[in-house]
């Protein structure tokens, strides 16, 4: 049927699976029937995949399907899809690849000949299985068999354009594959079928790490951006970037209280249930230990709290905090208080980011602990400046919920203050407590003050702290006639200043 006869209705946009219900949100609602798409990346992305669990989902519709191919045999195809969770053995196969008696032939053609046949036996055989199965899905994989025997660039765009045409006419929705190598910029090297297609999926391999981005998408449109890739036992797993959407949820300025009287005072009544807490400060200093505090108090009053560790395992975290009297074995005996340790390098800011909202939205925690933001730079796959974009929009999707976000955050000096985060990170926060060491008199003192807070009060001095087996945290009361805490040269009121910006 030519286009000139062809219905209203048939040219109306229908979305259908693309077998990946994460693909689907990319696209605005999967791809649209009857159109042509190009996935496209550097060897090992996943592509062949991606076009496979397409097909099962056509299967699985009962729909009748088609997998033209040129690089491997249909049991190999099958038995290797099936390794991966994915059923296509009920497919229409079409291999167009040499044979092995090409191998073996002793055949001298001309060049252009040689295109010639094989261009035209291509057509001959691919039209011929279109017209005899009627699928309503192709996967072409990969597309550059037919780029191989045309004898130029010219006649490759014809071949394509028509072929193009030819499956539209059907209305058969077909994906084809590409490999590529990268161009300048680490971008991919622009290819003709990419300005033919309809929609235009690329995957990405840079240091290990998967990526999926859709640059194109007629008709609907799609999910900007780059977004998280594996390739697991189950087969491809997508990962959209978390992003805040609007929400109706009144603001709550309600407080939720650290269970401890004093910490209660600095923070000015204690930490809103809707906010982001970093609590910053050299390694050894007790950041996780008061961040398992303040759980520890949340809990008390009936809260749920979801723990993530990237940098002890939660039997040494159990350990260490229940020897000084946070009894974590019983609150997750209770149901109060779940851990979770990531894996390092397994996992990019995506899934992980999906992982933790999945669990927020099944378990409803009043605050999350992230321990620590180094860890997490390090555990988790990706680019550090995009790591933290990503963990800004999971604290911002966490706030629309109504969870508190508690973050603990290494600084590189031992003493003093030099920055509020270490890596530029103040701005997601609400709030900052910080904890360092004060040197007095040949005596290393811990001490505990808060730097920001956006909603509400606090107090404003830096307190005396320690951390005791048994007892935990005590906050013992401000650190009376010192000065120069935030400098890194503390120094009592009846000495002079000792840094060198004092004057005579």
């Amino acid at each position: 049927m030519s286009d000139d006869t062809r219905s209203a209705d048939d040219t109306r946009i229908e979305p259908i699976s693309s077998g990946l219900a994460e693909l689907d949100e990319l696209l605005n609602g999967g791809f649209v029937r009857g159109r042509t798409y190009l996935v496209q990346g550097v060897s090992g992305t996943g592509k062949s995949l991606l076009g496979q669990h397409f097909l099962q989902a056509g299967l699985d519709a009962g729909e009748t399907v088609v997998y033209i191919h040129g690089e491997e045999s249909s049991d190999d195809i099958i038995a290797n899809a099936r390794q991966l969770g994915v059923d296509i053995e009920g497919s229409e196969f079409l291999d167009i690849g040499p044979g092995t008696d090409f191998f073996a032939e002793d055949i001298s053609y001309d060049l252009v000949e040689t295109a010639e046949v094989e261009s035209e036996r291509f057509t001959k055989d691919i039209k011929e299985v279109i017209e005899t199965v009627q699928p309503e899905r192709v996967l072409l994989d990969p597309i550059t068999q037919l780029q191989y025997v045309e004898r130029d660039e010219y006649q490759y765009r014809k071949r394509l354009q028509s072929l193009i045409r030819f499956l539209r006419d059907r209305t058969v929705t077909t994906v084809a594959t590409r490999t590529v190598s990268r161009g300048p910029g680490q971008d991919y090297v622009h290819d003709d079928f990419e300005s033919l297609s309809d929609g235009v999926i690329k995957l990405r391999l840079d240091d290990s790490e998967r990526r999926i981005t859709v640059p194109k998408h007629r008709g609907l449109g799609q999910v900007d951006g780059t977004h998280g890739l594996e390739i697991r036992q189950d087969g491809l797993e997508i990962y959209p970037q978390v992003v805040p959407k609007q929400t109706d949820r009144e603001f709550d300025p309600s407080l939720l209280s650290t269970g401890d009287d004093a910490f209660d005072a600095l923070l000015g009544g204690g930490i809103e249930g809707s906010s982001v807490l970093f609590l910053s400060g050299p390694t050894g200093v007790g950041k996780s230990t008061v961040g398992a505090e303040l759980l520890n108090g949340i809990a008390d009053q009936g809260g749920n709290i979801l723990v993530y560790l990237f940098e002890e395992s939660i039997d040494q975290f159990t350990y260490r905090c229940e020897n000084l009297g946070i009894p974590i074995t019983e609150l997750r005996e209770a149901g109060h208080l779940q851990l979770t340790e990531v894996e390092p390098l397994v996992q990019s800011a995506e899934e992980f980011n999906h992982h933790v909202v999945s669990e927020v939205d099944a378990t409803d925690p009043e605050a999350v602990l992230i321990d620590g933001l180094a860890g997490y730079r390090i555990s988790i796959q990706g680019e550090s400046e995009r790591l933290v974009r990503r963990l800004h929009g999971l604290t911002r999707v966490l706030k629309d919920r109504g969870v508190a976000t508690l973050i603990t955050d290494q600084a590189d000096d031992i003493t003093g203050v030099p920055k509020a985060t270490s890596t530029n990170t103040s701005y997601i926060a609400d709030s900052i407590v910080y904890l360092t060491y004060v040197e007095l008199e040949g005596e290393l003192a811990r001490a505990i003050g808060v730097l920001k807070k956006r909603l509400g009060g606090f107090d404003n001095r830096f307190h005396r702290f320690q951390i005791s087996d048994g007892i935990g945290l005590q906050i013992q009361g401000p650190f009376d006639g010192v000065h120069g805490i935030m400098k890194g040269t503390a120094f009592e009121r009846s000495q002079r200043d000792p840094s060198p910006d004092s004057q005579p």
